[in-house]
């Protein structure tokens, strides 16, 4: 018996908007049509139906930085998180950049994850009445 992997990784599309929605809070209308254009969004499928997503920017206009990466909850532990950041990672490697950047809040056990796919501390930052965040790098 073969096994065929059904997973494939590609960026968002403005049709995209209602399942983008259902997974990120935090970024407006405006912003998602912002990457969709710019292509610094993803969505990963699992039979060509959208289990997960993630977002990037320049961090210095410069760096990418990882804003976002979302799996739902049924499909989380599988791998498909490693192969979003990994499909990311290429790219940017194919793009040019030598230097990756994510955050996660301390309280939060993508942490470890993140440590596993290579990344490493590099710092962090305190807001009032929230976890500390966690700033992680990766050379590629």
């Amino acid at each position: 018996m073969q096994i065929i992997d059904s997973i494939t990784v590609r960026y968002a599309e403005k049709s995209d908007i209602n399942f983008w929605f259902s997974l990120d809070a935090h970024l407006s209308q405006t912003e998602f049509l912002k990457k969709v254009r710019d292509r610094q969004s993803y969505i990963i499928e699992n039979e060509e139906k959208p289990i997960g997503l993630s977002r990037y920017n320049l961090f210095w206009d410069n760096t990418p930085f990882c804003t976002l990466l979302a799996i739902l909850p049924a499909f989380r532990r599988q791998g498909n998180g490693t192969k979003l950041m990994s499909k990311w990672e290429e790219d940017m490697k194919k793009i040019g950049y030598s230097q990756l950047l994510l955050s996660t809040r301390a309280d939060e056990t993508s942490q470890h994850f993140y440590r596993k796919l290579n990344y490493v501390d590099c710092g962090s930052m305190i807001l009032p009445d929230q976890p500390t965040e966690l700033f992680f790098r990766k050379f590629i």
